[in-house]
């Protein structure tokens, strides 16, 4: 039983043959400047982290205003809406859903009233013990509006007996178990928040001096003109008011576990993570992935499958020797809609999105650099269209390894029976998608491109090591706080969670 509100549909790669991530965060104190306007401009820099919705929430000191609508930035806001939203302190939220429907009432910022004042919430990541959470609130009377795990967050901070949003964040942290970078709006402060494990990326900068940032990622200071100052750090809680930038350790450091997805995909190249300038760290995975899969009897053109295969396309051209070119173009006006796709749009399935260029492909020996695979079927399809476009052979190189098992931090890919590396060899997946040939990167290749020991990082859906133990029990769909039947069983086994007022 989903929402019975509208739900958006992508009528390409309908199979959902992509990892997808929650969703993008900003956050921004500047008296003085057009915070609503910056925040916006943030957002849009990192709208490649989630298109199904936005939100931007502001404080003039006195009270909060929001505006929050399904689609994508541009579709959102106009002058008119970012004139309606004065203040010197703001967040947003862009997102993709990974627990709870994509309906309005899912969007966030979320609002709560607590004993301070008033409060907004935008949150990346993914609770493991947001169920539990929920039914424990609810057991005590607090009604949700939402079905998603970062109301969860938002209830318990309202919920905690102190004047301090910084020590009701400090307690809400101990509850919470899984992956989360939070920012949080006050009348009168900004904070960020990182989980103890620093799955999701936080970061902090300043704009001349006059004010402070918070975003997912670096590439979205550089819009906003604030210089980069440095990623918050694992349990660690960021406060800014008008006394300035205040930071406390929240919770202590459990290890670094930094996504690896985040360097593989989903961060933007311009973007720095860990120190590392990420299309520079894309280049040497594909020039390391060049010296573990070499193409025997050599390739006429190596080609990216656009846009995050191209800085690894680079990286394996130059450590190869073999020429780089463009084979595919991207259709880039291809975006979410509210419009379901039919059978037809569904059979054309790449067709749609990706255009190849058949001069740069005849008779060629083609090596096709991508980032993953998931269940293998858009793989497939644009082997096909570049057999179609007339290659002679397609060596398919992936700087993602075989990914075996699901993520429940905050990426949705696929259940483990549907990520085809967990049932099938290398070999078959190439038989499977059609390929001359195919090279996974190994995880000790990633290491050697980041520069950085792999215990730096979680390679939960490589190996299945998860950093934060994920119950048996829990590992559950992401429409799960909305299905009562799933609900229930978890009410049955669930420990008593009391609401910390002390």
């Amino acid at each position: 039983m989903h929402d019975s509100e509208t739900m958006l549909n992508l009528p390409v790669d309908s199979d959902g043959d992509e990892p997808h991530e929650e969703c993008g965060v900003f956050g921004v104190f500047a008296p003085g400047e057009d915070v609503a306007r910056l925040t916006y401009f943030g957002l849009f820099a990192l709208q490649h982290r989630g298109q199904e919705s936005a939100g931007i929430a502001v404080s003039d000191g006195r009270q909060l205003r929001m505006h929050k609508e399904m689609g994508l930035i541009s579709q959102i806001f106009s002058e008119s809406v970012l004139g309606s939203l004065p203040g010197f302190v703001a967040i947003g939220h862009t997102r993709y859903s990974t627990t709870g429907s994509s309906v309005l009432r899912n969007a966030q910022p979320l609002h709560c009233v607590w004993g301070g004042g008033s409060l907004a919430v935008g949150h990346n990541g993914n609770l493991i013990n947001a169920a539990e959470l929920r039914l424990e609130l609810e057991a005590q009377g607090v009604v949700f509006e939402t079905t998603n795990d970062s109301e969860v967050i938002a209830r318990l901070i309202s919920l905690q007996d102190t004047q301090s949003l910084e020590e009701a964040v400090a307690r809400t942290m101990v509850r919470l178990i899984g992956a989360y970078s939070v920012v949080i709006l006050s009348e009168n402060a900004l904070i960020g928040v990182r989980d103890p494990y620093g799955v999701r990326p936080l970061c902090v900068g300043q704009i001349k001096g006059s004010g402070f940032v918070l975003a997912s990622e670096s590439c979205a200071l550089n819009v906003v003109g604030a210089d980069f100052i440095r990623e918050v750090a694992p349990g660690e809680i960021v406060t800014i008011d008008s006394t300035g930038l205040h930071a406390r350790q929240g919770m202590p450091l459990a290890r670094n576990a930094m996504c690896m997805f985040e360097f593989i995909y989903f961060a933007r190249p311009d973007s720095e993570l860990y120190g590392r300038e990420l299309h520079a760290v894309r280049r040497r995975m594909g020039a390391e992935l060049a010296k573990e899969h070499p193409i025997v009897g050599g390739a006429d053109i190596v080609i990216p499958i656009p846009d995050t295969g191209t800085p690894a396309a680079i990286g394996f051209a130059e450590a190869s020797g073999i020429r780089f070119g463009e084979g595919i173009i991207k259709n880039r006006y291809i975006q979410r809609t509210f419009i379901q796709p039919d059978q037809r749009m569904r059979e054309l399935g790449v067709k749609m999105k990706l255009m190849p260029i058949r001069e740069a492909l005849a008779g060629k020996r083609v090596v096709m650099v991508d980032d993953s695979i998931v269940r293998g079927t858009t793989t497939s399809q644009i082997v096909k269209l570049l057999f179609e476009s007339g290659a002679a052979e397609v060596h398919v190189r992936i700087t993602a390894p075989p990914i075996t098992h699901p993520c429940f931090y905050g990426i949705d890919m696929a259940d483990q029976g549907q990520l085809v590396a967990a049932h099938q060899s290398v070999d078959s997946i190439r038989k499977m998608i059609g390929a001359t040939t195919l090279g996974y990167l190994s995880i000790d290749g990633l290491s050697r491109a980041i520069v950085m020991g792999r215990s730096q990082f979680c390679l939960a859906c490589f190996d299945g090591q998860y950093p934060i133990p994920v119950p048996e029990s829990l590992r559950m769909s992401k429409f799960a706080l909305e299905l009562p039947t799933v609900r229930t069983n978890i009410r049955r086994s669930a420990p008593k969670i009391p609401v910390s007022r002390s």
